[in-house]
C-alpha cells in the first residue's frame, strides 16, 4: 500500500508557478508573517499587465524599478494601427525566399509580428543602443515652439518626434534607456518557442541593469550565461583600456531545454573525416582494433600540416565507439571526491589524483567503468584515465561537456568531437547578419 502523504500540497505556490509561466515579471520575493522570504505575486504589476491604463499603488518589494516603468509596460501592451507593406521591387526572389527583412521602428515591428510568429522563433539576437551618451537617441514627444530648429538640426524623425541624445547629465539617464528596452524585450519573449533563446549585446554602461531587467522579464531561473566578447582595444584610454563587451543569454524555459537534453555544440573542422576513415578501417579489419589503430596513425602522419584533421591526431585509439583520446580523471581546480577505486587486475586501490576524482561518488565511477569510458593503466600506482571519443556517445554527453584545453549541435546529424562555447552563437549571429 502506498504511504499516505502527511501534508497537502501548497496550492498557493502552485498557483504562483502557473502565473510565473504567463507573467514571470509579476513574480517577486516577499517576507511572510513567519519571517521567511518566499516567492509571491506582485499584484500591482499583475494589474498593470491586465490593464490598458497606468495603474498606481506601489509597495515595498524586491524588484528593479525606475521612473517610467509602468509607462513602458503600457507601451508594450498597447495595440497599434499599422501594418507591414511588402516591397516587391526592392526584394530578391520575393515569392520563394525563406528570409524576411523588416525596415521600420523595431517596437512597431515586434508588435506586428506577435500574431504571426507568436511562440515560433527559436533564436532572437538584439544589438540595442548601448546608452553611451550619444548612442541612444529616443523619441521625446514633448512639443515645443522650436519645431523648425529641431527639424533643421536633424532632431526630428520622419513623423515629427523629437530625437534626443541620452547624455549622462540627463537626470533620467538610466531610466530613459530602461524605458526604451523594456517593451522590446517583453515583446521579444512572446515570440520565442518554449525551447527558444535570446541573446542581447551590451557593454559596461547597462549590463547590470539589463541583467536585472531580463531576470524580471524572462525569469532569473532562465538565465544561461553572460558571454564576454573580446572586440579589440584602441589603446586610447586614460586609465584602463576596455576591449570587451557582453552578450546576455536567456532561455524562454531552461526547464524545457533540460528536459529535451539540449546541448549546443559546434563541429570541429576535420573531425568528420576522421570518423569516415575509422568506418573505412572498421569495414576492412572488422573487430581488430590494433590494426585499425595502426593504420589510423599512419593516415594521420600522411596528412599535410594544414589539413584540419591533423589537429586531432591525438584521437589515435579506437574501440567499439570509434576513435578516442585519453583525458584527465581528476577534478579541475582540486577538492574533488576521494575514495578507493580498485584496479581490475591487482585488486588494489588505484592512486587517487591530487585534485580528487572528477566523479562525485563511487557509484558514478563504477557506472563509467561499466560503460567502458574509464581505462585502467598497467599498474595501480597510477590513476586511471577517461576516454573522450571523436563522436561523443550519449553517456559522455550526459556525464559532462567534452572541452579540449587547446581547442577553440547540429540538427539530427552525428556530432563529431564537438564542444560548447560562446563562438557557436557568434557564428550563428554572423551567418544571419
Amino acid at each position: 500500500m502506498k504511504k499516505m502523504k502527511l501534508h497537502s500540497p501548497d496550492l498557493t505556490q502552485e498557483n504562483i508557478a502557473k502565473l510565473a509561466e504567463l507573467f514571470p515579471n509579476c513574480v517577486t520575493e516577499s517576507k511572510h508573517e513567519d519571517g521567511i522570504v518566499k516567492r509571491a505575486i506582485d499584484f500591482d504589476q499583475l494589474r498593470q499587465e491586465l490593464s490598458p491604463a497606468i495603474v498606481e499603488g506601489p509597495q515595498e518589494r524586491y524588484q528593479l524599478n525606475w521612473p517610467g516603468k509602468r509607462e513602458a509596460l503600457l507601451t508594450a501592451n498597447a495595440p497599434i494601427a499599422k501594418t507591414l507593406r511588402p516591397c516587391r521591387e526592392e526584394s530578391v526572389d520575393f515569392d520563394t525566399t525563406q528570409n524576411l527583412f523588416i525596415e521600420g521602428d523595431n517596437l512597431d515591428a515586434l508588435k506586428l509580428l506577435q500574431e504571426t510568429y507568436l511562440n515560433k522563433v527559436k533564436m532572437i539576437y538584439i544589438d540595442p543602443p548601448y546608452n553611451t551618451g550619444s548612442d541612444l537617441v529616443y523619441n521625446d514627444e514633448f512639443k515645443t515652439d522650436t519645431d523648425d530648429y529641431f527639424s533643421r538640426s536633424n532632431q526630428r524623425d520622419l513623423v515629427g518626434n523629437r530625437l534626443v541624445a541620452n547624455i549622462e547629465s540627463n537626470g533620467r539617464f538610466h531610466s530613459d534607456w530602461l524605458t526604451m528596452i523594456y517593451p522590446r524585450l517583453k515583446l521579444a519573449r512572446n515570440l520565442l518557442t518554449d525551447e527558444g533563446v535570446i541573446l542581447i549585446s551590451i557593454d559596461d554602461n547597462e549590463v547590470e541593469n539589463l541583467k536585472k531587467l531580463c531576470d524580471e522579464i524572462f525569469g532569473a531561473a532562465n538565465f544561461i550565461a553572460c558571454m564576454v566578447w573580446e572586440k579589440g582595444r584602441k589603446n586610447d584610454a586614460k586609465l584602463i583600456s576596455v576591449g570587451h563587451e557582453y552578450i546576455l543569454v536567456f532561455a524562454k524555459s531552461l526547464d524545457v531545454l533540460r528536459t529535451q537534453k539540449t546541448i549546443w555544440r559546434e563541429e570541429k573542422p576535420g573531425a568528420r573525416e576522421i570518423w569516415e576513415k575509422y568506418l573505412e578501417l572498421r569495414t576492412r579489419y572488422g573487430a581488430n582494433d590494433q590494426l585499425i589503430e595502426l593504420d589510423l596513425q599512419k593516415w594521420f602522419s600522411s596528412l599535410p600540416k594544414n589539413h584540419p584533421s591533423k589537429k586531432w591526431s591525438h584521437y589515435k585509439h579506437v574501440d567499439v565507439n570509434g576513435p578516442w583520446r585519453d583525458r584527465d580523471i581528476s577534478w579541475s581546480g582540486g577538492g574533488g571526491s576521494r575514495y578507493d577505486v580498485l584496479h581490475p587486475k591487482t585488486g588494489k586501490p588505484c592512486k587517487v589524483p591530487e585534485r580528487g576524482w572528477i566523479y562525485a561518488s563511487p557509484d558514478e565511477m563504477q557506472r563509467q567503468v561499466k560503460l567502458g569510458l574509464v581505462e585502467f593503466r598497467e599498474a595501480d600506482s597510477q590513476p586511471p584515465f577517461r576516454k573522450a571519443h571523436i563522436r561523443p556517445i550519449p553517456a559522455e554527453i550526459e556525464a559532462e561537456i567534452d572541452i579540449d584545453e587547446e581547442e577553440e549541435g547540429d540538427d539530427g546529424e552525428e556530432q563529431f568531437a564537438t564542444q560548447v562555447r560562446g563562438s557557436y552563437f557568434y557564428q550563428q549571429v554572423a551567418s544571419c547578419g
